[in-house]
Parts: structure tokens; C-alpha cells; sequence
């Protein structure tokens, strides 16, 4: 298959163009024209487009598939209004741009698989939550509803659409797992806030499986929770964490700290709580890799 991917120098945009190429597909990589060839997906070809318009700089490619990863960290700074700006624009209009795209396209791809996120049902206590849950009301799953709204649009040009709702991703590359661990590696790692909120996690290998079976299995579609079968609560993660790193988990911090440093972000990201299972996932047969944590931070710690 010849796949087109935007986001493709990000943690998983680096690991499945690499998955795709050694798999034998043929991958296309969509960057803006000032970096075309940089990042560090060095697999596929490179055609330059510009996101705010969604001009491609090939206007001839063609593909069977398309998988969109665009979007700034989440993580990367505080919630300021500026910011705000940017998390929304680089998610919701880039796929408003790359639709516009498709849409001009002789050939459309069979598929569209679009990031989004489990922020989606925002801070649901004990809640089990699975794909047809209700969204929440907070800023993030706001954004998510809307990011998904447009990719949805692709439903109208005859695509398919799998919107891949990412939990907490496990990477030694990159993401979470790096910055949990170095609190870990001073001997001042420790549970967040109360400990209770529930942690949706999955592990990189397992989101580059997903992603893949769903752009080669017509069957799939619509949402899907990527996250691992075994979500845990922010307490017993930390424990299994600091117990794979052979260090104490004897310093929490405080919920009040966490606001202070990273304000509206601490609560969003930290503090709230998603039991989310992985209901359409399960129900497509495909076989996990690492769903319980203490095996997969064997592999990553």
C-alpha cells in the first residue's frame, strides 16, 4: 500500500513510518516545505504541503491510505491563551486542510485514520469508560470533539474513518514514561495528588500494531480507544514504576504543587481521571502485546 502520513517526525509518527517501511509499504511522508527532509523519520519519501492550506507540493500523489498524526504537544508548556490557540489550530484546522486535500485528489485513499485522544471524556472519576461513552466538557474534550468532528468529514468522500483515541503512550523514545521516570531516578518519585485517579496507558509497540491492523482491516472504523486492557490508578502505577526502576516511591506530590507549576494543564493532564478500556480494539481480534504494565516496563525501564 503507498501511505501518506503527516505528524511523521513525532514519537509515533517516527515508529510506524519505520513499521510501515519495513512491512513493505510504500510511505509518503506530508511536512511542511521548510523541513522537508528533516525530522527523524528517515523511511518513505518526503512531499512537501502546507498545512494552512492544504496544498500539497506534489499535486498528483495518490494514496490507499492516509494517517494523520499532526498536532503540538499537549505537554509542552502551560495553558496559556496562546497556546490554547496553537493545541487547537495545529489539530482541528490541519485536518480541516488535509481533508481539503483528499477531497481534491482524482484517487482518494480507502482509509483515514485520524489521531485523537482520550481526552475526550474528560475527568470521569471510577467511571468505566469505553467507545460509546459520553464526551466531557473540559477545554480538552472540547478540543478532541471538534478535532474529530472534522476528520469525521472524510466519511462524506467515501473514506473510511478510524479515529484512534491515543491513552498515556509508554515509549523509551519519548512522551510520558521519560519524564515519570526522572523524578524516580533522584530517589523522589512518588504518587500525584491523591493517587486515585485512574491512568489509561499503552504501551508504543502496541500503538504502532493498532494503527497498522487498522489501516490494512476494512473492518475497522470510527472510534477507538488505544489503550491498554489494564488501566491502573496513579497509585499502584507508581508503585509497579518505581518497583521496575529499583527505586522508592516515597514522595508524593501534591495536588496544589502540581496546579501552582503547571496551572489549568496539572488537572487536565495529571490530576484527572479516565478508566478507559479497550472495547473496539478487543472486538477486532487484535492480540496485545504488553496489556499488563509490569511486563511492558521490563521492556522500556
Amino acid at each position: 500500500m503507498k501511505i501518506l502520513v503527516t505528524g511523521s517526525s513525532g514519537l509515533v509518527g517516527t515508529a510506524l513510518v519505520g513499521a510501515l517501511a519495513r512491512g513493505g509499504h510504500t510511505v509518503c511522508r506530508l511536512v511542511r516545505p521548510q523541513t522537508a527532509g528533516g525530522g527523524e523519520a528517515k523511511e518513505g519519501f518526503v512531499v512537501a504541503w502546507n498545512p494552512a492550506t492544504g496544498e500539497l507540493g506534489d499535486a498528483g500523489v495518490r494514496a490507499d491510505a492516509v494517517v494523520n498524526l499532526a498536532g503540538a504537544s499537549i505537554a509542552d508548556g502551560r495553558w496559556t491563551r496562546q497556546r490554547k490557540e496553537l493545541l487547537c489550530s495545529s489539530r482541528i484546522e490541519t485536518t480541516r486542510a488535509l481533508l481539503g486535500a483528499l477531497a481534491k485528489m482524482n484517487a482518494r485513499p480507502s482509509v483515514l485514520v485520524s489521531a485523537s485522544a482520550i481526552g475526550y471524556y474528560g475527568d470521569r472519576g471510577d467511571e468505566t469508560l469505553t467507545e460509546k461513552s459520553q464526551a466531557g466538557t473540559d477545554f480538552l474534550a472540547e478540543l478532541v470533539q471538534e478535532w474529530e468532528v472534522e476528520a469525521r468529514k472524510a466519511d462524506a468522500l467515501g473514506i473510511r474513518v478510524v479515529l484512534a483515541r491515543f491513552g498515556i503512550i509508554l515509549a523509551r523514545e519519548g512522551g510520558a514514561l521519560p519524564k515519570m521516570m526522572l523524578p524516580f531516578k533522584f530517589g523522589a518519585g512518588g504518587k500525584l495528588g491523591s493517587g486515585r485517579q485512574w491512568m489509561s496507558w499503552v504501551a508504543l509497540e502496541d500503538v504502532v500494531g493498532i494503527l497498522r491492523f487498522a489501516i490494512e482491516n476494512a473492518s475497522v472504523g470510527g472510534a477507538i480507544n488505544m489503550v491498554s486492557p489494564q488501566p491502573l490508578q496513579n497509585a499502584e502505577f507508581t508503585y509497579v514504576l518505581a518497583k521496575a526502576m529499583h527505586r522508592p516511591a516515597l514522595f508524593p506530590a501534591p495536588a496544589f504543587a502540581l496546579r501552582l507549576a503547571l496551572g489549568e494543564m496539572a488537572d487536565a493532564l495529571l490530576l484527572s481521571s479516565q478508566r478507559v478500556l479497550p472495547r473496539a480494539v478487543e472486538k477486532t481480534g487484535y492480540q496485545f502485546l504488553h496489556s499488563d504494565l509490569s511486563t511492558a516496563l521490563k521492556n522500556l525501564v
